[in-house]
Order: C-alpha cells, then sequence, then structure tokens
C-alpha cells in the first residue's frame, strides 16, 4: 500500500494550539479571572458600535464583494495613507479578511509549499506555527531576548536558507509588546532582499504603541513589492469578536492571497466591514483617546504586578505584559500556571507555549491587561493572596 501522508492533526501536535482554549475553560470552572487570553471585558468605542447598528438597519446583510466592500477597501487605503505615507490602490491592493489570522493563513498557504520554511522571531503568535505546518511547510526561530527582547542579526542570517519563502515580522509585538526599531527593521528589510524573500508583517497593535514608534516595513527601500502588510480592527477598537482584517501588497501578491482566501471564508461580516471603515475615519486624537485609555490600564497593572515581587519591563505596546516569576521563587510557569487558578482564582499564560526554544522561558508568564480597572484590581488583590 502506498505510504498515507501524516493527518494534519499530527503535524500540527506540540504547537500549543489548545492553551488558550483550555485556560479558559480552567478559568470557567473555577471561576477565575481570564487574564490568558486577550480579550476586552469593556465596550469599544460608541462611533464604531452605532455604525455597525446603523449598517444592519440599512440592509447591508448580504454577501460582500470578496475582496471586500469597496467603503472599507478604501478606508484601509486612506489609512495607509493618512498614518505611513504608503499609496495603495484600493481596488487592486487590499483584501478585507476575516480577522488577521485569517489574512496570515491565507498568505502562508498561498505563497509556500511543501518544503520551504518560513522564519519567525520567538516568542511568536501560536497561529504562526501552525499555519505554516498545515501549509507543509517548517519553520525556523529566531529568538527576541529579554529584557529589551532584542534580536541577533547574525541569528536571523543563520536562519534563512536557500528553503526560506517569507519572513514573519510581528511589530508591535505579541507577547512581549515590543516595538522593532528602524533599526531592526533595517536589518530584516536588507535580509529579504538580498535573500528574495516575501515579508509578511503583523501589525494588529499599531495604534497601540505607548512608548516608540510604530513603523511599516514596507514603507523601506526595497520592501513594497514583496510584503504582504497585515491588520485588523479587533485590537484598535476593543471589537475582537468582529474578526474583519485585510492584507495589503502588491497586485500580484494580493491576488495570490485572494485565491486561497476565496475557500477559507470566501466573505465575512457585511454590516461590521462598514462599521470598521466608520472607524478608520475617527480623527487622530479618537484613535490616540483608545491607546491611552489602555495605557493607563498597562501601568495600573505593570505596577501592582511589581509590588507583589514580579520582575517586570512594561511593554510598549498591545494587549499583554510578560514577567518573569523567578523572584517570587517559582522556576516552572507551567505549573505555576497550571496551579494558579486553584490557589487565587487567576488565569495567565506560560510564555513557553509561544516558543521553540522553551528554556528561554521557563520562568516568564504572559498576562492579559486589556480589562476594566475594576477587574485588574480584582486580579491583582488575588495575586496578593499568593504565599
Amino acid at each position: 500500500m502506498p505510504e498515507r501522508r501524516p493527518l494534519l492533526s499530527s503535524r500540527l501536535e506540540g504547537l500549543g494550539t489548545t492553551i488558550f482554549a483550555a485556560m479558559s475553560a480552567l478559568a470557567e470552572a473555577t471561576g477565575s479571572i481570564n487574564l490568558g487570553q486577550g480579550f476586552p471585558d469593556y465596550e469599544g468605542p460608541a462611533e464604531v458600535l452605532e455604525a455597525a447598528r446603523r449598517a444592519i438597519a440599512q440592509g447591508h446583510n448580504q454577501y460582500p464583494p470578496g475582496r471586500g466592500i469597496p467603503e472599507l477597501r478604501r478606508a484601509v487605503a486612506d489609512h495607509q495613507r493618512r498614518y505611513y505615507g504608503i499609496e495603495l490602490d484600493p481596488a487592486s491592493q487590499v483584501l478585507v479578511t476575516a480577522g488577521a489570522t485569517e489574512a496570515i493563513a491565507a498568505t502562508v498557504l498561498a505563497l509556500c509549499e511543501p518544503g520551504d520554511e518560513v522564519v519567525l522571531f520567538e516568542p511568536y503568535y501560536d497561529a504562526y506555527p501552525a499555519l505554516t505546518a498545515m501549509a507543509g511547510a517548517t519553520h525556523r526561530a529566531v529568538a527576541l531576548r529579554a529584557p529589551d527582547w532584542s534580536f541577533d542579526p547574525d541569528e536571523l542570517r543563520r536562519a534563512i536558507t536557500e528553503r526560506s519563502r517569507l519572513l514573519v515580522v510581528n511589530t508591535p509585538h505579541n507577547p512581549t509588546g515590543k516595538v522593532f526599531s528602524r533599526a531592526e527593521l533595517q536589518v530584516v528589510a536588507a535580509l529579504c532582499v538580498e535573500h528574495d524573500l516575501i515579508a509578511v508583517t503583523d501589525e494588529v497593535y499599531e495604534h497601540l504603541v505607548f512608548d516608540g514608534e510604530h513603523l511599516a516595513l514596507s514603507s523601506l527601500p526595497g520592501m513594497a513589492e514583496r510584503t504582504v502588510t497585515i491588520s485588523s480592527a479587533g485590537k484598535t477598537f476593543s471589537v475582537t469578536g468582529w474578526k474583519i482584517g485585510w492584507a495589503c501588497a502588491s497586485p500580484a501578491l494580493i491576488n495570490a492571497v485572494q485565491t486561497a482566501k476565496q475557500f477559507l471564508t470566501y466573505a465575512s461580516g457585511t454590516p461590521l466591514q462598514h462599521a470598521v471603515a466608520a472607524g478608520l475615519a475617527l480623527p487622530d486624537e479618537r484613535i490616540a483617546a483608545l491607546r491611552d485609555d489602555l495605557r493607563i490600564r498597562r501601568d495600573l497593572f505593570c505596577d501592582g504586578l511589581r509590588e507583589l515581587g514580579h520582575e517586570v519591563a512594561p511593554p510598549a505596546s498591545g494587549y499583554f505584559v510578560v514577567t518573569d516569576i523567578g523572584a517570587l521563587g517559582e522556576h516552572d510557569a507551567a505549573a505555576f500556571c497550571e496551579a494558579l487558578p486553584g490557589r487565587c482564582g487567576v488565569v495567565g499564560i506560560p510564555t513557553e507555549v509561544f516558543y521553540d526554544h522553551k528554556e528561554l522561558a521557563r520562568d516568564l508568564v504572559r498576562w492579559a491587561y486589556c480589562k476594566s480597572t475594576a477587574t485588574l484590581e480584582e486580579a491583582l488583590a488575588r495575586l496578593a493572596k499568593l504565599g
């Protein structure tokens, strides 16, 4: 009999893809505060929510065009020009997706063949290695090292081989909150050009930068034609359940990504697309206010963790903070997080699930602070009971 190809489930084993479901189920079962998954427990901006209601009332409830409604594609193109000086044709260079994760999936499936390699920075968003495996490709991980989460350019160079096809850059970064500097992105860009790689940038936290400045890799010399830029509305507008994202790239790359995307969801959320178009048109100061509100939550939670003995480097962006629990006398983050709901009624995530080289993260825990101040204060009060 011919040799059977391994089941997809076998190819995905060991990638940690079930940690969030497991920890959320544990939180529900124990009545714990869930600081494991990155979803807010408060509503997004009223203007955006009202735009969704209005779109439903106006009858925008059927399939949208496969590339997304024209209003949202124009809004994304306007957004890229407004914030980064990037000129895009909304008809041929913007694709609306069911969240950023689908955009990443469609990109990897469209651009990778079995045997190709994808270069990732670790810790990584857990979908990256899983989606790479689904495409029949393999990944190579380059470490971001605490406390500043910098990478070694020589290590990145060594990770690139003749089989490398994509280089994934997540900035602002999940889970560390790192914002890649211009110098770091220039290193990435130079290597992409030198080795003829396609860069895939995950920029979903682009409007939630507290320290530093987010730069679009595609704006650097030589990168416009070889970058697929991905973002979404969920994090910016605190509507993670809407799953409205987008990819921006050259017409050739967008055509390739849409070829895969059309067999995933085809299209999604017509009224929500109208609402996101309205959200992207909000004034700069309104977008900045959303960031500043989250900064207050970051500072409250990070200060509280530091007072409780955690080693904390405040994240420069995003929804999460990674802390070192070694100072608490804890040296097994996975065991710590597994026991935590029973010990004090709080859920966190052991950061090692986002690594290939798990020894780099034995003492590290990721916490979500995209919660109401009341939730964060209660979580800190519970964590204070650890003895």
